[in-house]
């Protein structure tokens, strides 16, 4: 967020991601969208998120695009299917399939979880609340923004909770089973009691008043937003009229 990259306007920010969104969408082939990976990763050591970017990749899109290819290239039939092992083959048209399936899902994912880690939540706020969104639009985007995390939280919490009373949390599949029962009765409550807590404090900060509210936090846009998102345009312009002409 200290970066150059993360005190960018949030609006900026989600330009560039829509414009290669897009361009991953609409262009032929699968190379440009396999560099995306690389250019976010190069991103995200300017931004200092690298390995936070690493780790949020592999633990989500990785297992995606593995099982993918791995269904793809070894286990659906195709014309040039060669026989390896038991029900598993090789096919060139299923790798070149997989190659097509998994580049969007790379290059469109990526920037999408990029875009997360170098902005934050409060900011998303102030510019969508800036940009005229209704109050409770605006509310519903944070609070869809911040569940997992802190879901998680609250889960990690729970647990570490459970082994101080000497339930067992870790172990064998089994284990991890019977343990996660007990579990879900306190976090349902939980997240209950967070909800009506949320309420109040929303209230408290005449959350349903009709007036237009002031902040303390201010963020302005600078040059260099005004600078990008305007070449995101001219690059969007520009693909559109090669598509048509080719």
């Amino acid at each position: 967020m200290n970066s150059k990259i993360g005190r960018l306007y949030p609006s900026t920010k989600f330009a560039c991601v829509l414009l290669v969104t897009l361009l991953c969408m609409f262009s032929p082939g699968y190379t440009f969208q396999y560099a995306v990976l690389p250019l976010i990763l190069v991103l995200s050591i300017f931004s200092h998120t690298f390995w936070k970017f690493v780790s949020a990749f592999i633990k989500s899109i990785f297992v995606v695009v593995l099982f993918i290819f791995v269904v793809q290239v070894f286990i659906i039939n195709n014309e040039d299917s060669q026989s390896l092992w038991w029900i598993f083959s090789f096919s060139n048209i299923g790798f070149e399939n997989s190659l097509a399936m998994t580049s969007k899902i790379v290059g469109i994912s990526s920037c999408i979880i990029f875009f997360f880690q170098v902005t934050s939540t409060k900011d998303i706020n102030y510019a969508l609340e800036e940009s005229g969104v209704p109050k409770k639009v605006t509310f519903v985007v944070a609070s869809t923004i911040q569940l997992v995390p802190q879901m998680s939280s609250l889960s990690k919490a729970i647990t570490d909770a459970q082994k101080s009373r000497g339930i067992e949390t870790e172990g064998s599949l089994w284990v991890r089973m019977k343990s996660f029962v007990p579990m879900i009765g306190p976090l349902v409550l939980s997240s209950i009691q967070q909800t009506e807590e949320r309420v109040l404090t929303l209230e408290s900060r005449a959350f349903s008043s009709k007036k237009k509210k002031t902040s303390i936090y201010e963020l302005a846009k600078t040059k260099a937003d005004y600078i990008i998102t305007a070449s995101c345009l001219l690059i969007l312009v520009g693909f559109i009229i090669w598509r048509v002409i080719k």
